[in-house]
């Protein structure tokens, strides 16, 4: 044999040899699924509710108008301090006044007649009490006339004189308690017409009162609409012209925020929270939950959803408020800010990333042979009900056991903003399959995987460049 034919089927058979190999590894290669992978471990966790909104105080009052009037003086700019009893603003008020005046005059008319008729009651009572005595001295001088006339002692000339003189003292009697009661009507009078000056008065008062605003507590002045001059109304409030000027008691600051109401239920009142405030950026203040309301708000209206005449299907959301425990000063009511509250803490939890959970049915986890059919199985009792239980979601992950993944049901605890909590299902160090997201919703129990975590920050690279 020739020297190039022995070269030549010498690299014939290398070639074979080649195919071969490269027909067994493309083999070994195919059906297999590259996948990122992570570890079950332990850490603490914390669940967090996020919820945005904005600064508000705790204490805050629109002052609104409470007459019809123009604003003569404002004592108070926006932003300015006040102290409990400051004046703020000062309406017209001649009217008022001269009311105030008049009524206080009648008033004292009131009194000077009430002074008249007690002196008239009083002279009326000296009256009556020597009329008593008149009275009571005649009738004794008209039964000793009666006595003396029997025994024909006095003549009937003085009899009748006798008579007639006590006659007149019982009808000056009887005059004599008349004035009196007229003296005791024409006191009671006098008194109700005080009371009903006083009442005057009162209203006068507080009308001309109510053109003078002072402050009801501590403050700032946090919102101003109205110059002096303009014309105010009472009306509805923040209507134009009703409101004077906002005050907020800024020593209490709130975040009010809005928490999506498939959250709500995990808030309570003095869960700890954190909040930032977009206007102070980089910087996390302290919070405290103290309040969580009970009427859902809809998110696309603002309006809650008993004040809705029908039920409706929008997305709503629950106000919750969270005190700031140690609030910056210069804060402003109305700034964005972003309240997240811890719902709930485990300390040494086993946990796995979240993107890790997938849900599968029951009919995709039964095991196949290897010609794709579904092995054989003892035919159920009930086909219905076995039909309903293939269409059940289960909730687990895949693990990674001698390069196949391999799905295994888990139950979850809370969860937090990258990780969440295995109650039942996994131990710790167990590897499992975290990625990629289009890898998990086909990934099917029992085929082969190549793991390859550089994956992912090569992806990172590529979308950052």
């Amino acid at each position: 044999m020739t020297t190039w034919k022995k070269v030549a089927i010498g690299a014939g058979a290398v070639v074979v040899l080649s195919a071969v190999a490269g027909f067994a590894v493309y083999q070994s290669h195919k059906n297999v699924v590259t996948v990122q992978t992570g570890k079950a471990q332990r850490m603490d966790l914390a669940a967090v509710v996020s919820a945005s909104g904005e600064i508000k105080p705790k204490t805050y009052v629109n002052i609104g108008a409470n007459a019809f009037g123009k604003i003569i003086k404002l004592y108070v700019r926006e932003g300015d301090r006040v102290k409990q009893g400051q004046m703020l603003a000062q309406l017209e008020n001649v009217q008022p006044e001269a009311d105030v005046n008049a009524t206080q005059a009648s008033l004292e008319a009131s009194r000077t007649d009430a002074l008249a008729a007690d002196a008239a009651l009083n002279t009326s009572m000296a009256d009556l009490n020597r009329a008593k005595s008149d009275a009571e001295r005649s009738d004794l001088d008209w039964t000793r006339a009666q006595g003396l006339y029997k025994d024909a002692l006095i003549a009937k000339s003085e009899f009748d004189n006798q008579k007639a003189a006590h006659q007149t003292a019982v009808a000056g009697l009887a005059q004599a308690q008349a004035r009196v009661a007229q003296a005791k009507a024409q006191k009671d009078s006098a008194d109700r017409r005080i009371g009903q000056a006083g009442a005057q008065l009162t209203h006068a008062a507080d009308v001309l009162k109510k053109t003078a605003y002072q402050a009801p507590y501590d403050g700032v002045i946090t919102n101003l609409p109205v110059r002096e001059g303009e014309t105010v109304v009472m009306g509805i409030q923040n209507a134009p012209g009703s409101t004077l000027m906002t005050l907020a008691d800024m020593s209490v600051i709130t975040a009010e925020v809005k928490v999506d109401e498939t959250d709500i239920v995990n808030v309570q009142m003095g869960q700890q929270a954190q909040v930032t405030i977009d206007a102070i950026p980089k910087k996390t203040f302290k919070a405290i939950v103290t309040e969580i309301g009970d009427n859902a708000i809809v998110r696309s209206t603002g309006v809650s959803t008993s004040q809705q005449a029908t039920s409706s299907q929008e997305a709503k959301d629950f106000k919750v408020v969270v005190t700031l425990q140690d609030p910056p000063d210069g804060l402003r009511p109305g700034l964005s800010a972003t309240a997240k509250i811890t719902t709930a803490t485990r300390g040494n939890a086993l946990t796995i990333p979240i993107q890790a959970l997938t849900v599968r049915r029951q009919a995709d986890l039964v095991p196949k042979d290897e010609k794709g059919s579904v092995q054989a199985a003892a035919p159920p009792k009930d086909p219905a009900k076995d039909k309903d239980k293939d269409k059940q979601d289960i909730q687990g992950v895949f693990i990674l056991r001698n390069h196949k993944a391999e799905f295994v049901p888990v139950d979850t605890g809370i969860a937090g903003t990258t990780d969440i909590e295995v109650l039942k299902g996994l131990q710790e160090g167990d590897e499992i399959v975290t990625g990629s997201y289009k890898v998990l919703r086909t990934l099917r129990p029992g085929s082969n995987v190549k793991v390859d975590n550089a994956a992912p920050k090569k992806e990172d690279e590529e979308s950052s460049s």
